[in-house]
């Protein structure tokens, strides 16, 4: 069964600019990598230091490899320069 993923990013007002270039150039690769299904970025229209990623893995445990691999590369931690909160994660599954 898949699993979808939110991820909320709260960006720093002066780095959502930065935010959007850098997932411009991740998600690609982030398309590419065992599991994923699709992912998307999108941001909020009342308030734009708002960046919500949804996404559609195989499985959570997949995405938690996916995960573990930003982290391992440095990417989790270069992001957390541009936010002013530890990002949000939360797993749904689909049940209609």
């Amino acid at each position: 069964m898949s699993c979808t993923v939110l991820l909320e990013l709260k960006v720093k007002p002066e780095c959502v600019d930065d935010v959007i270039a850098g997932l411009g150039g991740m998600l690609p690769e982030t398309r590419q990598f065992e599991g994923c299904i699709e992912v998307y970025a999108h941001q909020d229209q009342d308030d734009p230091t708002t960046i919500l990623a949804i996404e559609k893995w195989e499985s959570r445990a997949a995405y938690e490899k996916y995960f573990a691999w930003r982290t391992e590369t440095g990417a989790i931690a270069a992001l957390g320069a541009w936010v002013s909160a530890p990002p949000s994660i939360r797993y749904f599954d689909k049940k209609v």
